[in-house]
């Protein structure tokens, strides 16, 4: 406490209460109005005087509609104030607190709070979070400081909450409690993500008799746009793509109401004074009629309609009808890779999928993001062979599984069971399932009266379409309509996506609805980080303090518009967070274009990152722990300390540096990158070194490829253009190839899906594996393929080897954990001092890379370690593929560069 420090008068601003509001209680209401946040058990990240928690962020309340102060002035200048309080044996508090306090109701929490103890004094907005100021009796206000983090809104995450006594005002202050204007000054406050429509909002849009009835941009300080609309800080209206609409009176008089569910909610607008929805024909000319109902109409006649969102532009068609999906496809080049499906609610969903209760949380969330089920029925058989995608069953039939409309009325009485074409997943058994999450998508939902395809509105391989000049231009030649609007995007996100292992949540994509909700490092940075990334499912992460921003998903970092939204949106956060860096982390591998752009930076240190040493970190940080651990890091590729390509790795690490334990027998990549796109390649090579190069006749990879088989193989025994790798993900396309499920692939990762979805899940069996003794350990992966090919020429079915395998390399893995718990197989290690060096007693095993989501994998894996008593991390927050690999590389910049000291 520090009762020297001075009155600071420029905090002042207080504000009157509506007319009708009762604020004695903390559930105080308005006629017609929700609860004030002071009624909603809030969950907290962090914070001192506080418990501990976690929460989902997102929401509220800054600056005045024009930007100007928050208080309304009266006719001398002065603000109104609210009704006096008792001022004997009085103290006074000065309060901050950081964190996710903006845009989520903090502000009208604390004023009907601070209302209901009797309190004077204010509380505002700045760049450092939210500044408060208390008076009253000693009791009030200790209950007041006790309560604040207790109670706080459900979208609020505290990271800190620190207090000073200053001098009290006695009848100075005998004005009640005000919400102050929003101050400049420091740039530290943090960002919501935008969260989806809540309850209250959507029986709005659905209220004939509410003035929001149909308005598509209906929202309140529990939801709407937050992340994708700021442009700078604090979080003000005029601060947000929606400074050019200002609130008509209605709306005015409901951000100024503290007991309206819309007090300072900043996007907040209604039909009269919000952005406006336009339907333009597919070369951006206006079309006549309601918007929804005639994009409506475009989905039901079979056409592709471009629908503005949150973060960008997505491609929407009738779910149903298998020609417009194929249609969709052929337009926007993606042949296979499965598409996700809004449906309107969770019912519907179960009609779809098997949802349970995890799924379901999942799918409600605020973040909403695309959640991958299994599907209800038992699913479609997925091509016997793959040996040209464009071959495959062209996706005309329909899946079995049935959804009814889940609102009969609004659809005129349908209540008629659809089918889900093929084409939306072809030989998956798995779908993407997504609820509505804007009040577009509910109204085209309803519309509709059926699931529809909703996907990234790109060209493969671009990063999604945001801004309107660009969607014609790059959307015009793939769609037959436009659905827009004129609130601009400032910042583009694109879905979320979480895959379930058993009730195990592993992130894929972690975009809108989560970022950029910073994350807590372990180990605070000393300087400011920039962590470049990798380049397939590129992001990049900054960092100070204890916080670290990860980037909203950029895509594969392979082409110049891809590029240019990855350092436009480091500018973009760079700003928007006040990060000037200092240090650079980066991947090892030479030809990432991130790794080029980190070298070309200058004024900076930089820190060079191994790429399995970035999962591992990644998987620590996450965990909030900073190690030693033994990582399990399976990928596709990575670049390793050796010059090969490495990808099926046990190391012995922590965040500062790691030993390389043990690994996966290397084998040659003949063509380099044409052994991804080609899984039939890795079975070459992987056979050809089981067998000394004289793999076994009758195996029906190599009849189909007989033309190409000895040149292929000639390849790899060569090593031109055939560089060495360990990677379980070429592992698992060889063993894929071999079962004839994917000789060919269209998009990563597709052969090892197909492996996985296959596995007949009631087999036990394993296949041995030898684990040889060395610095590093050697793990023989040609065991597991000499006993797929035995049981392939024996007649076994393909789904049991599938399973086989699974089982196999986990037991090999699990027998690699314990001999390096017990001291086995480590070599000098990376890092220096900071390394952990040999990996006796490690009792815990940290899992990460793009293997591991494959829940079959994860799950059995996980298990098996655990019956052996180690403890398990996985990921939660950060994927595990390498769109986790720049948050790993700042964990690890911060160690280091903490170590050096």
């Amino acid at each position: 406490m520090n009762s020297g420090e001075t009155h600071d008068p420029t905090y002042e601003a207080p504000q009157v209460p509506a007319p009708g509001c009762d604020v004695a209680g903390g559930d105080a209401r308005c006629p017609s109005q929700g609860p004030v946040p002071g009624g909603v058990l809030g969950r907290i990240g962090e914070a001192a005087h506080a418990p501990a928690g976690g929460s989902v962020c997102d929401g509220g309340p800054d600056g005045g509609p024009d930007g100007a102060s928050d208080g309304r002035r009266d006719r001398a200048g002065e603000p109104e104030r609210t009704g006096p309080v008792a001022r004997a044996g009085t103290a006074r508090v000065r309060i901050r607190v950081e964190g996710i306090v903006q845009g989520v109701g903090f502000r009208p929490y604390v004023h009907a709070l601070a209302r209901r103890l009797a309190l004077s004094g204010w509380v505002g907005n700045d760049g450092q979070g939210v500044f408060i100021e208390a008076e009253g009796p000693v009791e009030d206000l200790a209950r007041f400081q006790r309560e604040l983090p207790g109670q706080a809104p459900p979208l609020a995450v505290i990271d800190r909450i620190s207090a000073m006594e200053i001098p009290a005002l006695g009848a100075r202050d005998d004005r009640g409690f005000g919400i102050a204007g929003s101050r400049d000054g420091g740039r530290a406050t943090l960002i919501s993500p935008d969260v989806a429509t809540c309850a209250d909002c959507l029986a709005e849009l659905l209220d004939p008799a509410c003035r929001r009835y149909r308005h598509p941009f209906v929202n309140c300080t529990n939801c709407g746009p937050r992340f994708t609309i700021v442009r700078d800080v604090p979080y003000d209206r005029r601060t947000t793509t929606m400074a050019s609409f200002p609130m008509c009176d209605a709306c005015a008089a409901e951000y100024r109401d503290p007991c309206d569910r819309r007090f300072h909610a900043q996007p907040v607008c209604c039909p009269d004074c919000g952005p406006a929805l336009l339907l333009l024909d597919g070369r951006g000319r206006p079309k006549e009629g309601d918007p929804i109902r005639e994009a409506g109409a475009v989905l039901r006649s079979g056409g592709v309609v471009a629908v503005k969102g949150l973060g960008g532009y997505h491609l929407a068609v009738d779910a149903t009808r298998a020609a417009a999906v194929q249609a969709l496809r052929a337009r926007k080049g993606r042949e296979d890779k499965p598409f996700a499906v809004v449906v309107a609610d969770v019912a519907a969903a179960r009609e779809l999928c098997v949802v349970g209760p995890v799924a379901e949380r999942l799918l409600t969330a605020p973040a909403r993001p695309i959640v991958v089920l299994p599907r209800r029925a038992a699913g479609i058989a997925a091509p016997a062979v793959a040996v040209d995608p464009g071959t495959a069953d062209p996706g005309t039939a329909a899946h079995p599984t049935t959804a009814k409309h889940a609102d009969a009325e609004t659809a005129g009485g349908m209540d008629t069971p659809v089918r889900i074409a093929d084409a939306v997943a072809p030989g998956e058994n798995r779908l993407g399932i997504m609820l509505p999450y804007t009040p577009v998508h509910h109204l085209l939902a309803r519309e509709l009266a059926r699931p529809y395809v909703l996907t990234s509105g790109n060209i493969s391989d671009e990063p999604i379409v945001y801004r309107d000049g660009e969607a014609v231009d790059r959307l015009g030649g793939l769609v037959d309509a436009f659905l827009v609007h004129d609130r601009e995007i400032h910042a583009r996100a694109e879905d979320s996506v979480v895959v379930l292992a058993g009730d195990r949540e592993i992130p894929v994509r972690r975009s809108r609805g989560f970022a950029p909700r910073p994350l807590r490092l372990p180990r605070p940075v000393r300087r400011a980080v920039l962590a470049c990334g990798a380049e397939l499912k590129s992001t990049f992460c900054l960092a100070k303090g204890e916080h670290a921003f990860l980037s909203p998903h950029v895509g594969d970092l392979e082409n110049y518009e891809t590029l240019r939204a990855f350092t436009d949106g480091i500018a973009h956060f760079r700003r928007l967070f006040d990060v000037a860096p200092q240090v650079v982390a980066y991947d090892t591998h030479p030809e990432y274009l991130s790794t080029k752009y980190a070298l070309d930076l200058p004024g900076v240190d930089l820190v060079a990152v191994q790429h399995h040493h970035a999962h591992i970190a990644s998987c620590l940080a996450d965990a909030g722990e900073e190690g030693p651990v033994i990582g399990v890091a399976f990928d596709g590729t990575g670049y390793g300390a050796d010059g090969t390509l490495w990808g099926g790795e046990v190391l012995v690490a922590d965040l500062a540096g790691f030993t390389r334990a043990a690994h996966l027998a290397a084998v040659p990549m003949p063509g380099g990158a044409a052994a991804v796109r080609q899984p039939w390649r890795m079975a070459v090579a992987h056979l050809d070194a089981a067998f000394d190069g004289a793999p076994p006749e009758g195996l029906a990879v190599r009849a189909r490829n007989a033309s190409q088989w000895d040149r292929v193989s000639a390849v790899a025994r060569s090593g031109v253009n055939s560089p060495l790798t360990s990677s379980v993900g070429r592992l698992f396309d060889a063993v894929a190839a071999m079962c004839g499920f994917r000789d060919r692939v269209t998009f990563e990762g597709q052969a090892a899906v197909a492996l996985e979805q296959r596995a007949d899940l009631a087999e036990e069996g394993a296949y041995p594996v030898r684990v040889e003794s060395a610095a590093p350990l050697l793990v023989r992966g040609d065991d597991l393929i000499r006993a797929v090919a035995a049981d392939l020429l024996d007649g076994v079915d393909p789904g049991v080897v599938s399973a086989r395998f699974h089982n196999g390399l986990v037991g090999a893995t699990v027998a690699a954990c314990v001999l390096v718990r017990d001291g086995a197989g480590t070599e000098s290690g990376i890092g220096g001092e900071t390394s952990s060096g040999i990996g006796s007693g490690i009792g815990t095993v940290a899992l990460s890379g793009g293997v591991f989501q494959n829940g079959l994998l994860l799950g059995r894996l996980a298990g098996a370690l655990e019956e052996r008593g180690f403890r398990v991390l996985t990921h939660r927050r950060v994927p595990p593929n390498d769109g986790g690999i720049s948050f790993g590389q700042a964990a690890v910049a911060a160690a280091r560069d903490t170590a050096d000291r």
